[in-house]
């Protein structure tokens, strides 16, 4: 027999708000980390969710539809440029989902967080899940809004300049990324502490 899922054992204990939260654009060189934090009703049935990473551009948007149409908070929180810089990228992401828990209409209680830490001072008990995108629905949840509203916001920033390819890299590092850098120097979305150069 199965192991539940992570959610599945919160519900059974009790815990009636859990909250599935993760964050997107760790390895990018340009644009925010942005941090979702979703709570679905128990025992929601959302066919298809698993970490964004894995879903086609087009899935994953009628995906994020359905989980907002069926969730019953969301959260986002991200961190700038500037804000990676000053704290590194980790302890950015890691405010980023504090700024997502702390956005949602609903005050959970219980997170489950993608990866093997956990912000200070949660509100309520957390659990970090190393690759719970892959076993939580509410995580895997959490990184499709985190991803889609990160995605939206870069098309946004490429209208501004759109010489770095960010319609299509989103940030990311490629070879036409870096590229664009080398011929015309890094926006003011450029995230200075990473290596801006192959």
């Amino acid at each position: 027999m199965s192991e539940p899922r992570p959610e599945v054992r919160c519900w059974q204990q009790g815990y009636r708000w859990v909250a599935g939260v993760d964050e997107v654009g760790r390895g990018c060189l340009a644009g925010p980390v942005v941090a979702a934090a979703v709570i679905l009703p128990p025992h929601v049935q959302l066919d298809g969710v698993r970490d964004s990473k894995q879903l086609r551009p087009e899935v994953r948007e009628k995906l994020a539809e359905q989980i907002r149409a069926q969730a019953l908070a969301i959260g986002i929180g991200m961190c700038t440029p500037e804000e990676i810089d000053r704290l590194n990228i980790l302890n950015a992401a890691l405010e980023a989902m504090r700024r997502a828990v702390a956005n949602l209409e609903l005050t959970p209680d219980y997170l489950l967080i993608d990866g093997n830490r956990c912000f200070s001072d949660p509100p309520c008990p957390a659990k970090p899940i190393v690759k719970g995108d892959q076993q939580s629905l509410l995580i895997a949840a959490a990184s499709i809004i985190a991803k889609t509203t990160r995605d939206a916001l870069m098309q946004q920033l490429h209208e501004e300049f759109p010489v770095y390819g960010w319609d299509r890299n989103v940030g990311y590092p490629t070879r036409t990324h870096y590229e664009a850098l080398a011929r015309y120097g890094p926006s003011p979305y450029h995230r200075r502490s990473f290596r801006l150069a192959r």
